[in-house]
């Protein structure tokens, strides 16, 4: 089976003693793909969703909002907080894409 180092770390000692492993190419995927639904939930979820898809180049805004989504530690925690809030008005603190939330919030009047 064919494993990618995601975070960029050779194989060796330094990524191993720093608590990264590699994982294979498929695990990727899929932890990729259920990162990029749980932002979609969170856009959807703040009624933004429609409004992303109206910037200017919106295909490297999301892009860029997955990344940071991707990036968090905190999947399992915006998991619950999603499926617990009806009708939150912003997002949990720790969300990275925060910001982007609050200007889309503001350019549909949601705000």
């Amino acid at each position: 089976m064919t494993e990618i180092n995601v975070v960029g770390c050779q194989h060796g000692n330094d990524c191993h003693e720093a608590g990264v492993t590699d994982m294979s190419f498929l695990d990727y995927l899929i932890s990729v793909d259920a990162r990029t639904a749980l932002m979609g939930r969170m856009m959807q979820k703040l009624g933004v969703d429609r409004q992303l898809k109206t910037v200017p180049d919106h295909e490297a805004v999301t892009r860029r909002a997955v990344d940071r989504c991707r990036s968090c530690g905190h999947q399992d925690e915006c998991a619950i907080w999603i499926d617990e809030n009806e009708q939150p008005n912003d997002p949990p603190d720790y969300c990275r894409n925060r910001d982007l939330i609050a200007r889309l919030q503001h350019a549909a009047g949601l705000r």
